[in-house]
């Protein structure tokens, strides 16, 4: 036992020594202009310092005391940003592989699916993405091998493991029971949903995701069934919150939107059916809305051809122009929102086609940008870390052509990213 532990310790040693530079590192950023997310607003040629990762500088002269050996990295021409955030991604999935297709795949293909996936949205721009759904604890691994420096990839913060009621969105509803599965955390009582936080956490979980309702891709469930109870969802947000953690809701169904909001859940994924209650509610609580409001244009022209089933084509045609309704009603009421795709139901590295859509639904570029960015990084619980260009945040700045604020289709071609101050990609 000794000789493995002493194993296992010097493993960890040089893991660490690859990610822990011996001496700082500092890189000097410039470029024509940059957003100012949190007031919608141009600074006109910025210079940001990130030293070590974090942004140690914001300005508009190059500070006295830089080191010799600093990088510059001057963008010309280009809009600075700090790096987008998606609060709702599948990384272990992907669209062209849909329905029962699945099964002709060995158990661990969605799991390798991750790594380029990854990339993908890194290279999108979306520096940092949020993981609600996909192989146990696949995302966990995922977060650890980025981190330790071994993949490229954003920052990812994990569910873990999505759980619900038995029968339901998070359960394994398309077998039959002679082959049958079954989620190892459903929760069909007050106590159990205590517990699958617990376990959930404890295996490396840092964001809850639960499903309060039925779902679009998942057999004999209906986007407006309620499937947890408002006492249960009441426990998995106290017992969350107790941990630190904070909780996603999958919730479709206005009733189901509701009891998620009265439980003290911290975003709502979805919100198609949500009603003037449940938006009025969600204004009252300061509870986030996350609406996937792009992909359902995909789904639309593609879906039958990767294997879609037409049940959840048909029951995603009934909610599509719904939501973006809903969108629009839930934005003009001053509900507070956040940017997540749900991306995997349409490709990795798409992400950014969101914006325009929003924009189409009411918002103004600026409040897209927001979304995804300061708003994100508040609802994430990082705002410290992420989601502006601001002394003490993480380096994770993207650079595109054009005018953002003007038209936010500029975010669908990023040139470059920087995540931690290390330029990951240059497109230019």
């Amino acid at each position: 036992m000794l000789n493995r532990l002493a194993v296992a310790a010097a493993a960890l040693a040089a893991v660490l020594s690859l990610s822990a530079p011996a001496n700082a590192e500092t890189l000097v950023v410039t470029a024509a202009r940059m957003v100012d997310v949190e007031r919608g607003r141009y600074i006109d040629n910025p210079v940001v310092v990130v030293t070590d990762g974090r942004i140690v500088s914001v300005g508009t002269t190059l500070p006295a005391n830089l080191p010799a050996d600093a990088e510059r990295l001057d963008l010309g021409g280009l809009t600075l940003l700090p790096g987008l955030i998606d609060m709702h991604v599948h990384l272990a999935n992907t669209p062209y592989v849909s329905g029962f297709n699945i099964l002709s795949y060995a158990d661990d293909f969605e799991t390798v699916l991750q790594v380029p996936n990854a990339r993908a949205n890194l290279d999108a721009g979306f520096t940092t993405v949020r993981n609600l759904g996909g192989p146990d604890f696949a995302d966990v691994a995922l977060m650890q091998a980025i981190d330790a420096g071994f993949v490229v990839g954003p920052r990812v913060v994990p569910a873990g493991v999505s759980f619900g009621a038995t029968g339901g969105h998070c359960d394994y509803t398309g077998m039959p029971r002679s082959l049958a599965q079954a989620n190892d955390y459903n929760a069909d009582s007050v106590d159990e949903a205590r517990h699958s936080v617990r376990e959930v956490r404890k295996y490396g979980a840092r964001v809850i995701k639960i499903c309060a309702t039925g779902g679009v891709f998942s057999r004999n469930t209906e986007p407006g069934q309620q499937q947890m109870t408002l006492a249960e969802m009441t426990a998995v947000a106290d017992e969350a919150h107790m941990w630190g953690l904070k909780v996603a809701a999958h919730a479709h169904g206005a009733s189901g939107i509701r009891d998620a909001i009265l439980a003290g859940i911290d975003t709502i994924e979805h919100a198609s059916l949500i009603d003037a209650e449940g938006i009025r509610l969600a204004v009252q609580h300061g509870t986030w809305l996350s609406m996937d409001i792009y992909n359902t244009d995909f789904t639309q022209a593609t879906g039958t051809e990767f294997g879609v089933t037409e049940d959840n084509l048909r029951k995603d045609r009934e909610i599509g122009q719904l939501q973006r309704d809903n969108f629009r009603a839930a934005h003009d009421a001053g509900a507070r929102m956040v940017f997540g795709t749900d991306a995997a139901i349409y490709p990795h590295g798409q992400n950014a086609k969101q914006f325009a859509v929003m924009v189409e639904y009411g918002m103004t570029p600026a409040e897209a940008i927001r979304a995804a960015t300061w708003n994100a990084g508040q609802a994430l619980g990082q705002e410290n870390n992420v989601g502006a260009i601001a002394v003490g945040r993480y380096g994770d700045l993207i650079a595109v052509a054009g005018d953002p604020l003007a038209d936010v289709r500029a975010l669908e071609t990023v040139a470059v990213v920087v995540k931690g101050g290390e330029v990951v990609k240059d497109a230019r």
